[in-house]
């Protein structure tokens, strides 16, 4: 049975999906040599890398082209790193590079690539972790070659610029095989050597071979772990290794790392004088203030006549005898207790009328009462009839043989009802 075919598309998905989940295709270095260049208006860098037997499609985009710091052009070896996917609308497959270098400095460029993009991944370079030089160091620890160019510059610019710095060096290997393992162990022997304030790390230009100790993982983690801020030296001013991402402070120069690890003295011999000079303003300014309060002083009517001091507290004394007599105690209770009697009198009349009037309004409800009292009118002849201590009002309230109880004034009956006539009475019939 046919299977249903696919369109191209379909396919060309299909494909795309698997380059990129393929993890060898996600980070790929690769060298080779470029040809059919073009840097289009957009930015972005179109050409094809080729060996002596193949060749593949390849794309910079702007983002990654614009960090490319060499003129890029036909015929040019270099090693690129980036990721293979394909192209969906052209079916084809291209390697989209990441970042480009000229080839030519063989296993060590690549290593120091991968381990730069390593560190900086893990957050080693990140600005976060930038320790301040101090300020005014009082010593100093110089990790480099005891027999070197750049002790001696190092040495000498400091004696130059600030002589009270004392400088500590730590001989250490700066080169070949053994090296790393040294500048590891004299970064950790400064840790622990009391009063260093800063370490300069670094020795003179060299190849990259020279160099390399300054690029090994060891060193990068010893400088990152290190508790004292650490100024890196190494080499010239073109020449960059991974030591210089992670320490604290890059100069381009072991002479550059001595002038950021210390003030000029000829700076702070000018600057003391301009604090020399603003204090000895202050000072006049404060003089000549007190000698414009004291001129006020001299000149004033306690100094002339002090005797007037003696009479403002006369007057002052004075008013406190009045004022204490007007608030004395005594009159002050006399005026409560008169305040006391006129409220009390002020209440027995209150209490007189209220008490008239509530006896008066007891005595009018009184008789209101006995004009409505139910017994009144029994008195008179006639007889409250209750069933079932109920008030029976209506003929029409009993049936033939109820009970009922009669109220008289002098006492009660009970009755059994034998007939019940209904009657319309009129006020003349009664």
């Amino acid at each position: 049975m046919m299977k249903e075919p696919l369109t191209v598309t379909a396919l060309n998905k299909y494909l795309k999906y698997c380059f990129d989940h393929d993890e060898n295709l996600q980070d790929v270095y690769l060298k080779g040599e470029i040809s059919n260049f073009k840097h289009h208006t957009s930015g972005h860098f179109y050409f094809t890398l080729k060996d002596e037997f193949s060749q593949i499609d390849a794309i910079m985009f702007l983002k990654n082209a614009r960090n490319v710091q060499f003129e890029v052009k036909d015929g040019l070896q270099v090693l690129v790193k980036g990721y293979v996917s394909i192209y969906l609308q052209g079916g084809s497959y291209q390697i989209y590079v990441e970042s480009m270098t000229p080839y030519g400095l063989g296993d060590l460029y690549l290593r120091f690539q991968q381990l730069k993009e390593k560190l900086f991944k893990e957050g080693l370079f990140d600005p976060i972790h930038k320790k301040p030089i101090p300020k005014y160091p009082k010593r100093i620890g110089v990790i480099t070659s005891p027999t070197g160019a750049a002790i001696r510059d190092i040495i000498t610019t400091i004696e130059r610029r600030y002589p009270l710095c004392e400088v500590i060096l730590f001989p250490t290997l700066v080169q070949g095989e053994n090296a790393k393992d040294d500048i590891v162990r004299n970064i950790i022997k400064a840790n622990k050597t009391p009063g260093i304030d800063v370490i300069i790390l670094g020795r003179g230009g060299g190849s990259i071979e020279d160099l390399w100790c300054f690029n090994e993982e060891e060193v990068a983690r010893a400088i990152f772990n290190s508790k004292i801020p650490i100024i890196s030296a190494v080499g010239h001013e073109t020449d960059i290794t991974i030591a210089d991402f992670v320490s604290d402070l890059r100069a381009p120069t072991p002479t550059g790392a001595a002038e950021l690890a210390v003030p000029n003295k000829v700076d702070l011999l000018r600057l003391l004088e301009q604090r020399k000079d603003y204090l000895n303003q202050i000072i006049s300014s404060r003089l000549n203030l007190h000698y414009q309060n004291l001129r006020k002083l001299r000149s004033s009517y306690v100094f002339i006549s002090p005797h007037r001091i003696y009479e403002q507290h006369y007057l002052k004394l004075d008013r406190l005898y009045a004022n204490l007599d007007k608030h004395s105690p005594k009159n002050y209770l006399t005026h409560l207790q008169e305040s006391l009697n006129s409220k009390f009198n002020r209440l027995n009349y209150a209490f007189e009328r209220v008490y008239t009037s509530l006896n008066n309004s007891f005595s009018q409800l009184i008789n209101k009462l006995e004009l409505v009292n139910p017994l009144n009118v029994i008195n008179k002849g006639y007889a409250l009839v209750k069933k079932d201590d109920k008030a029976v009002t209506s003929v029409n309230d009993v049936i033939i043989n109820d009970k009922i109880s009669l109220y008289l004034k002098d006492g009660n009956l009970e009755c059994e009802v034998l007939s019940k006539e209904v009657k319309d009475y009129d006020r003349k019939d009664i």
